[in-house]
């Protein structure tokens, strides 16, 4: 025993530990890969977790022990009262669909979903046709979750105990957790390790009223913990502190003496023994360094100043969870630190605590949306006073090297480490104006174009933003949750290049595929001016033009050149043709001798004026005009421009048939890019060089 303590009181054993763990878990996942499904159509799915989201079904299960997604579009009313009625967690339903292949991203450092499924141990996606629910699970412990998931449903207004008792915000509304988002406190509307903490403490404190002994109160609580965890779908949060619990608890009952520290790190190797893929999980990770580095930072919170040991366990959240923040959302709140000071002592000692008494006692509910309601209100109100910093993503090594320094800082106490790591931030943040490249992005958004130019003095240009058109729904179909393009897309991507603001977006013309995102991007990011084309505004240009003015962010109309860091952009159409597409700007510029013309949606017949008008021989990148329609890049025209590179702008098995074959037989003597097949296309040139790079599907 004695050489036991010795042992577990080394901190050496635990370093080895940590780096062991890691080591075996990313072994054992790549040697180990999903077994993957046949080519049947029917399957029997067990409900592991299931989101119904208007006409969306989304299920997680298992089919034989075989991790899988399975996606669903209802088709009916009717059909979703029955899913929503019939569906449970531990349901086996009879599915009829395909195995269908994930995409990788196609837009440079945008999310990976595919890669995202792997990481999660799910190789496996099926597209369902039909759907039906043959039985229900009799586990106790899924009987026990669809309980508390009816019990919740009866309430008024049930979101938010969603969130506080099951760890579940899908329902809490995509504008208001926008705005937790901003204001940095959005990990308080998921259930935690603090939650976790409360619970516990709660129980215990019951348990000894009725003098139960302290060790069976350890298992007591550390039971009713795993079926909290079970319930609230094994949040690694929630794992992490469940573990963490016993094992201090055990720790103090046999009087190991064993640093908080190096406990936290074997609740870690147990956690990745479990679930080997939560080492991917961006939760897991926070939840982990954050506490990891709030334990060994404690001698900080010795004074009984309650505000200053909040706003240092904020600065020491904030600095600890840095790196990931910054790839996770491309920004920083400097204001979070002060609104988590606020906020987690009244989430986690009011909001948290009645809502756990209003599950157990409804009546209270009406006590439990006043105090949301005051957070939501204060929230509002900080937001306005909120100061945001965009950061470039950081890289593995530079993340690697920053909690090195940060480790450093607390074993030895020595600012200069906090001084390291400030300084690598601040590089990685002006590093955007260090490299003197120039960079031409032709974003794949679908059925739609929108380009994205960053000048070797990072000037910044949209031509186009896209859009998507949302056609209207009967209101059982609307989803809480639909992917944007600005947000879910063009803002990320700005936000992982560094770029904080747009100085010029122009738009081509005034059809939704080509500038449908542009209010949403004015809304949501500082846009200096903006170029329209020549010829009378449409209802959609209208109401951009009300945006702006409300901002004012000025903007122009049917200008003839641009001088942009000594470089011209020379817009070639000026006619007015009587229809939106014959009145696309034509952008021609020349960049380090190389030439680019960005045709929007121009037809023939602006082609054929275009030739006549100007020299635009051996043009080096053409974006091809109306995604390849058959009514542009006549034959004429390309043998006049002989482009080098022809980039078409494109949706995946869009519906009008582009691109024309025709139009691809006319550029056969051109390297042809298109974004369905090759995802988003970037040209860089660096030291007069042209370099290509795709992010191919």
């Amino acid at each position: 025993m004695k050489r036991l303590r010795t042992i577990l009181q080394c901190d050496y054993f635990y370093y080895a530990l940590f780096f062991l763990i890691i080591i075996f878990t990313i072994f054992r996942i790549n040697m180990f890969h999903s077994i993957q499904l046949d080519d049947s159509d029917n399957y029997l799915v067990f409900v592991d977790d299931f989101k119904i989201d208007g006409d969306y079904l989304k299920i997680e299960g298992k089919i034989s022990n075989v991790k899988v997604i399975a996606t669903y579009y209802i088709s009916s009313f009717e059909e979703q009262q029955y899913l929503i009625k019939n569906i449970k967690y531990g349901s086996l339903l009879e599915i009829k669909g395909k195995v269908v292949v994930q995409s990788n991203s196609t837009i440079p450092n945008g999310f990976n979903y595919k890669e995202y499924l792997e990481k999660s141990g799910i190789n496996n996606s099926i597209l369902i046709e039909n759907i039906k629910v043959t039985s229900q699970s009799n586990n106790i412990f899924y009987v026990v979750k669809n309980k508390a998931y009816e019990r919740i449903s009866l309430f008024k207004n049930p979101n938010y105990m969603y969130a506080f008792i099951l760890g579940n915000t899908n329902y809490i509304s995509s504008d208001i957790n926008d705005m937790y988002v901003e204001n940095g406190i959005t990990h308080l509307f998921s259930l935690s390790g603090l939650h976790v903490g409360v619970f516990a403490l709660i129980i215990m404190k019951l348990l000894k009223i009725f003098r139960i002994k302290e060790f069976k109160r350890i298992c007591i609580v550390f039971v009713l913990l795993l079926v909290f965890a079970f319930i609230t779908g094994y949040s690694p949060s929630i794992i992490r502190a469940t573990i963490l619990f016993f094992l201090v608890a055990l720790n103090k009952y046999l009087k190991f003496n064993v640093k908080t520290e190096n406990i936290l790190i074997v609740t870690f190797a147990v956690s990745l023994l479990f679930k080997p893929n939560d080492i991917y999980n961006v939760g897991f990770q926070l939840s982990y360094i954050v506490t990891y580095f709030l334990i060994v930072s404690n001698f900080l919170f010795k004074s009984k100043n309650a505000i200053k040991v909040s706003f240092l366990i904020g600065v020491i959240s904030c600095i600890s969870s840095l790196p990931i923040i910054i790839n996770l959302n491309g920004e920083i709140n400097l204001f979070s630190i002060f609104n988590n000071i606020i906020f987690v002592p009244f989430v986690s000692y009011i909001i948290f605590p009645l809502a756990l008494f209003t599950y157990m006692f409804p009546f209270m509910q009406n006590i439990f949306y006043f105090f949301v309601e005051i957070m939501e209100y204060l929230s509002i109100f900080l937001n306005d006073f909120k100061l945001i910093i965009v950061v470039r993503n950081i890289t593995f090594i530079c993340v690697v090297i920053y909690y090195i320094f940060l480790f450093l800082l607390f074993k030895t106490k020595k600012l200069k480490f906090l001084v390291l790591d400030f300084l690598l931030i601040l590089i990685i943040k002006f590093s955007i104006v260090l490299d003197k490249n120039t960079y031409f992005y032709f974003l794949d958004v679908g059925q739609g174009d929108s380009m994205f130019i960053l000048t070797e003095n990072k000037k910044s240009i949209i031509i186009d933003t896209g859009g998507k058109i949302d056609y209207e729904k009967e209101e059982w179909a609307v989803r809480r949750t639909n992917y944007s393009i600005c947000e879910d897309t063009l803002i990320p991507f700005y936000k992982s290049l560094g770029v904080k603001k747009i100085d010029y977006m122009f738009v081509t013309h005034g059809d939704y595929d080509h500038m449908g995102e542009a209010i949403n991007l004015v809304e949501n990011f500082k846009v200096e001016k903006v170029i329209f084309n020549c010829g009378e505004y449409n209802e959609l240009e209208k109401d951009l033009i009300k945006v702006l003015d409300k901002k004012k962010t000025p903007y122009y109309s049917c200008i003839k050149e641009l001088n942009i860091d000594n470089n011209k952009l020379y817009f070639l159409n000026n006619n007015d043709y009587g229809n939106e597409n014959d009145n696309s700007s034509v952008i021609y510029t020349e960049l380090n001798n190389y030439k680019f013309l960005f045709m929007g949606d121009a037809g023939v017949e602006v082609e054929e004026d275009l030739i006549e008008k100007y020299n635009l021989q051996d043009i080096d990148i053409l974006k091809v005009g109306h995604h390849g329609s058959k009514t542009s890049s006549g034959k004429e025209f390309i043998d006049e421009t002989n482009p080098k590179y022809s980039i078409i702008s494109v949706g995946k098995n869009n519906r009008y048939g582009h691109p024309n074959d025709s139009v691809l037989e006319n550029l056969e003597d051109s390297k042809i890019y298109r974004t369905d097949q090759d995802g988003s296309i970037m040209f860089k040139i660096k030291n007069n060089k042209l370099d290509i790079e795709t992010c191919a599907p």
